[in-house]
């Protein structure tokens, strides 16, 4: 058998592997941390949102950064095939909000184990604690690897699986870029996608840990709607998370990209399924309800204690005075604050806190039939690493799986795919 090599032990690397295995290759995993699967096992919040239920082309309107390059790899090994892998090493799934796919048990480590059980009677070697330093390419051909304490191992197809650099602590420190410049490969700058936002107001941190549900957000630059998003929201010390944030700092951080100082604004509707008229109404009756009380004891039904002050404060409305004195003009103050809680977006985290990167090597030197490189024949750049990422939802691991399990395939049957125009 003919040696493959596969740099990384993660989401995508784990499915080249198996691919590549089951294809009739043998395989060596070099993995630098002290085992694989580490980044598997954070993803959802160590639930592991593993893919999506929708058709490809919602996967990839759902994967803003280059999507449509993924088309072939997900006609190739799509939802409904990773699902029926782990189903076969016992993981069952279920589906939840928005199409999400999660294992049933709720655990990630779960998913990791399917891998390691589908390995583990399949030609494939796995070190760990092994760092890859160098690609070795003689007569423009890859020849191997060789590692951080020098060691040289010979392959004739090497796949590159290091992820991006966010969460650096599971192993992904952007090694693959450095290892694919240096062969030639364009670098599309990076930056953190899916990650949390940071805000101007200081009194922010009384709202730290304070989880909103069924919420709205509208991101504005100089005042023009960018995106808008419903669902969750948490607060953070220094600002905006939780998933509906998450989505749209995508865009924060491309037009911060492009645009060093934009006037950046999220203005969050605390009430978004109520109508100006309703929620007048509803404030109405809890005025009623609690009409000999202060106004900042009034509003306990409607919002959440942590905002309270906040809200009223934004409202210029003074607390200590009775709701029954509060005057329809005060009311609208009222609602426009619960409508538009407005925060102005000074920036997003730093890359290592992002779920995903945006960046890296340019999809256009990689042939999205096989993820083979166009610049260097025999190595293959999959998952993270490459210039795609997409919203939260699955869309991200799916597209790890997918481009794995291509290139494991396409680099296993080699001459044989290309004869038989199996890509």
């Amino acid at each position: 058998m003919e040696q493959i090599i596969v740099v990384g032990g993660g989401a995508a690397g784990l499915m080249a592997a198996y691919s590549a295995a089951i294809h009739g290759a043998k395989v060596l995993i070099l993995e630098k941390m002290p085992a694989v699967g580490r980044k598997i096992l954070i993803t959802g919040k160590g639930r592991c949102n593993i893919t999506n239920i929708c058709d490809i082309t919602g996967f990839i309107n759902n994967i803003p950064g280059n999507g449509s390059f993924l088309y072939s790899a997900l006609n190739v090994f799509n939802n409904e095939d990773i699902i029926a892998f782990l189903g076969q090493y016992g993981v069952k799934t279920k589906i939840e909000r928005g199409g999400r796919v999660f294992p049933e048990t709720d655990k990630a480590k779960d998913v990791v184990q399917a891998f390691l059980s589908a390995l583990k009677n399949l030609p494939v070697d796995i070190v760990v604690g092994q760092a890859v330093k160098k690609i070795d390419v003689r007569n423009g051909k890859v020849n191997g690897v060789i590692t951080k304490d020098d060691c040289f191992h010979s392959a004739q197809q090497v796949i590159v699986a290091t992820g991006g650099a966010s969460y650096p602590g599971t192993g992904s420190t952007g090694d693959g870029y450095r290892l694919t410049a240096e062969l030639g490969h364009t670098i599309i700058p990076i930056r953190p996608s899916l990650v949390p936002l940071e805000v101007g107001e200081e009194w922010i941190g009384l709202l730290q840990g304070l989880s909103l549900r069924n919420i709205s957000a509208v991101l504005k630059a100089d005042g023009k709607v960018l995106g808008h998003d419903f669902g969750e929201l948490l607060f953070t010390h220094y600002g905006l998370s939780g998933p509906i944030i998450l989505s749209l700092s995508r865009l924060v951080s491309e037009m911060l990209y492009h645009h060093p100082k934009p006037d950046l604004t999220v203005e969050i509707n605390l009430k978004p399924a109520l109508s100006d008229e309703i929620l007048d109404k509803r404030i109405q009756r809890d005025f009623a309800k609690f009409s000999r009380k202060a106004l900042k004891n009034s509003l306990g039904e409607l919002l959440p204690n942590k905002l309270i002050s906040i809200v009223i404060d934004l409202a210029f409305l003074e607390p200590e005075k009775p709701v029954n004195q509060i005057s329809k003009q005060e009311r609208t103050r009222l609602m426009d604050v619960i409508q538009h809680l407005t925060f102005s977006v000074t920036g997003v985290r730093p890359i290592s806190e992002a779920i995903v990167t945006s960046g890296g090597v340019s999809v256009k030197e990689i042939n999205p039939k096989s993820m083979e490189s166009k610049i260097v024949p025999g190595l293959f750049l999959i998952g993270e690493l490459i210039d795609v990422d997409g919203l939260t939802g699955g869309y991200n691991l799916q597209a790890a799986f997918s481009t794995g399990y291509v290139a494991g395939r396409y680099a296993a049957l080699g001459e044989l795919a290309r004869e038989h125009k199996e890509f």
